[in-house]
């Protein structure tokens, strides 16, 4: 296996952690955070491998990290083979940077009579693209695995620790559930014990 590298991570996170420290708008933020999103996600050995595991009935969303000021978080969705969400909001920004695999973003938008009708094409991610989100725009969206007969896996980063934002799902009527996701992580990773880079082979 190739060894483990934490030094991309801790660096992501340092720099993140600067451009949130600074008074920037969320376009600026989503701007700036997807350029460093996409050097993160441009290598592929830095993510522990047991926050890559997937489920076999439904996604994981794996927290790696969350600021300690609920500035933002950082997850990594496992997408089982055919997996996929129900429609549902965020309400916080948000960037999804594809790591391995490839996952389809379908927009929804709701009609003048309340129901919710997909909005304009799916978005297929390949590994090295971003998306952003944004909840004063298109926020309600449905995401699924593109493969039906393997594993991918996407990188989010979200404008508050996501794992405990009250947010929704939605019927095909437009009712709205209320939910908080939580986290599928037994425990966060250590990005910083070193040794655990030069063991991982």
């Amino acid at each position: 296996m190739t060894p483990l590298q934490l030094a991309p991570l801790r660096e992501f996170l340092a720099d993140f952690t600067r451009l949130v420290q600074e008074p920037h708008e969320q376009t600026q933020i989503l701007a700036q955070g997807s350029h460093l999103l996409g050097r993160l996600i441009r290598e592929d050995n830095w993510l522990p491998h047991e926050f890559a595991q997937p489920h076999p009935g439904h996604y994981q969303q794996y927290l790696l990290y969350a600021d300690p000021l609920s500035r933002f978080s950082v997850v990594s969705f496992v997408w089982g083979p055919g997996q996929k969400t129900p429609v549902h909001d965020h309400r916080v920004w948000g960037l999804i940077g594809m790591l391995r695999g490839a996952e389809v973003s379908q927009n929804f938008i709701r009609h003048p009579d309340g129901t919710l009708q997909p909005e304009g094409n799916a978005v297929t991610l390949q590994p090295g693209d971003v998306e952003k989100i944004a909840p004063d725009q298109l926020d309600i969206h449905q995401v699924s695995n593109f493969y039906p007969d393997q594993v991918s896996v996407s990188i989010h980063v979200y404008g508050g620790n996501i794992g405990a934002v009250s947010r929704a799902v939605y019927l095909p009527d437009g009712t709205e559930k209320s939910f908080i996701s939580g986290y599928s992580s037994p425990h966060l990773p250590n990005i910083w014990d070193l040794s655990k880079e030069k063991n991982h082979v």
